[in-house]
């Protein structure tokens, strides 16, 4: 299983390196919508069917909020320093010009607005409520290796998917020239706050690091972190994965007027992999176009990081 993340992300890179039309990548997104749900059925399935982790479901998810606030709390703390260190986002703000960049940033954030993309904030809920419904009432007690077996093909297909993604997502490079390479440090400060969060909440919870660790560096990209920690862990430790990213998804929204009072890169920080589609929007409200584009090349570089550091660490812990 170690090599098989690795494998789908060079099949799928190849795949959007050299077919990366727009048409192309349409039907990917709309392939790649319908495995989110049939992946998010079939994880609401396992929890339901599990009566261990239907019985602790209120402890796990007590257990997820303080992991998902301490990864945005340390993500937070990360940039805030490195904004008043080697980079501070006032001024790199004022450096961006207000001509063809910025409004880079802003076509970026309203096409993906109109992506299918934001269906799924809802339609995500509902198929892993659905699962869980249809694992409660029809596979408690039965054998659930089928959906075992599904889970790896749709991870499978998942990571082929990302891979695309990244073969194709060239532009973001060009915005990195353009803006700095200095920009790629925020994305080093989030994912260094997040293990560190993950990694205070665990010790702190008596949470196995496994859990708490990598479901903190999943850094809003649920769906991923998710499935990759319940094939490699089970069920149980899986749901942290989901959780706690949904849990840090939905905090950022919901603090963004909060967020803005302490920099502006702290709203960014705790967006996380979000940055790419679903904070995207939310947050380049509050930070301006100038620095959403910093917002979206942020959210880019984590979103493509998150499926290399989830089997490194899995390796690690």
């Amino acid at each position: 299983m170690t090599l098989v993340p690795f494998i789908g992300l060079l099949i799928g890179g190849l795949i959007g390196w050299k077919k990366s039309g727009e048409h192309f990548l349409k039907q990917v997104d709309i392939v790649t919508s319908v495995v989110l749900v049939l992946l998010m059925l079939t994880i609401g399935a396992n929890i339901g069917a599990n009566d261990s982790v239907m019985l602790k479901l209120d402890k796990i998810g007590l257990h997820c909020a303080v992991i998902a606030l301490c990864a945005v709390f340390f993500s937070i703390l990360g940039v805030v320093l490195l904004e008043r260190t080697i980079l501070p986002l006032d001024e790199l703000q004022k450096q961006i010009s207000l001509g063809d960049i910025c409004l880079a940033a802003e076509e970026g954030a309203a096409g993906e607005k109109e992506k299918p993309a934001s269906a799924l904030v809802w339609t995500m809920p509902v198929s892993i409520i659905a699962g869980i419904i249809l694992g409660f009432r029809f596979f408690t007690g039965a054998d659930t290796g089928f959906l075992d077996h599904m889970l790896i093909g749709i991870l499978i297909l998942l990571y082929i998917g990302v891979g695309i993604n990244i073969g194709s997502n060239r532009e973001v490079y060009h915005y990195i020239k353009l803006v700095g390479f200095r920009v790629v440090y925020i994305s080093i400060a989030i994912l260094a706050g997040s293990l560190m969060g993950g990694f205070a909440a665990g010790m702190t919870l008596g949470v196995p690091l496994e859990a708490a660790v990598i479901s903190a560096s999943g850094m809003s990209y649920y769906s991923l972190t998710g499935a990759y920690m319940t094939e490699v862990y089970g069920i149980e430790t899986g749901t942290y994965g989901f959780i706690v990213n949904v849990m840090r998804e939905f905090l950022t929204i919901v603090t963004l007027p909060l967020l803005i009072k302490i920099s502006k890169g702290s709203p960014i920080a705790s967006g996380g992999a979000g940055n790419m589609d679903t904070t995207l929007m939310p947050i380049t409200k509050f930070v301006g176009a100038e620095l959403g584009l910093i917002t979206f090349i942020t959210g880019t570089i984590l979103t493509l990081a998150v499926p290399f550091i989830l089997p490194i660490l899995h390796s690690i812990l």
